[in-house]
């Protein structure tokens, strides 16, 4: 009997509105592979559902408390103009689901997908997504030199180049940079994303599939 029970995903649900917490969470305990926690305890549930009318700046802040309590985050929206979805992604939400889209099966398999680390975008969703991400791109990143995972691409050919064995005298030959250029773009790299060192960094890129 308790190993049934550690095997359902905890699940927590947020929402200022209690009708709208008391909805969701009955359609979640329809589902017998989820435990709901009660009492809003993040830090027990595995996932938090947060029911929201927008993605506004409070939702924002509550998404990042409640993943500080090691939870991921799930957001059921009624109203998710494309501003919203785009806060939605960068408050690190693992799944979004459209209020009118919020049956028991559909929040449970999205509950789901986040507690096995994965995402879930409904495909409407995610058009819309890539296109924001798209225009982002065009008309704000690439004006200014960077690209969206946040390096510019003089910094991805010096990573790229660590990444091959390269010092920097080599480097600033390869990129008809000067060595101090060279430096430079290390020491900010580093700095920026607090990594110890150039191995660091290096192993950082390849991660996030930088390089």
């Amino acid at each position: 009997m308790n190993q049934g029970i550690d095997s359902r995903v905890r699940v927590a649900v947020y929402a200022t509105d209690p009708v709208s917490a008391t909805g969701i969470a009955g359609e979640l305990r329809l589902r017998p592979e989820l435990l709901v926690i009660p009492d809003n305890d993040f830090s027990k549930a595995q996932v938090t559902v947060i029911v929201t009318d927008e993605v506004d700046e409070g939702t924002v802040r509550t998404a990042k408390a409640i993943q500080r309590d090691g939870s991921r985050v799930v957001m059921v929206v009624t109203r998710l103009d494309d501003a919203g979805l785009l806060a939605a992604v960068e408050a690190g939400a693992s799944g979004i689901l459209p209020r009118a889209d919020a049956v028991s099966r559909r929040v449970s398999e999205t509950v789901i997908t986040a507690a096995q680390g994965d995402g879930s975008v409904p495909p409407d969703l995610l058009g819309r997504l890539l296109d924001q991400m798209s225009r982002l791109q065009r008309q704000v990143l690439a004006p200014r030199g960077l690209s969206l995972n946040g390096f510019s691409q003089r910094e991805v050919d010096v990573l790229k180049l660590l990444g091959d064995g390269w010092d920097t005298s080599e480097i600033a030959m390869r990129l008809a940079y000067s060595e101090r250029t060279v430096k430079n773009v290390i020491h900010d790299i580093t700095s920026r994303l607090q990594l110890r060192n150039r191995s660091h960094a290096v192993a950082y890129a390849v991660r996030a599939g930088i390089i």
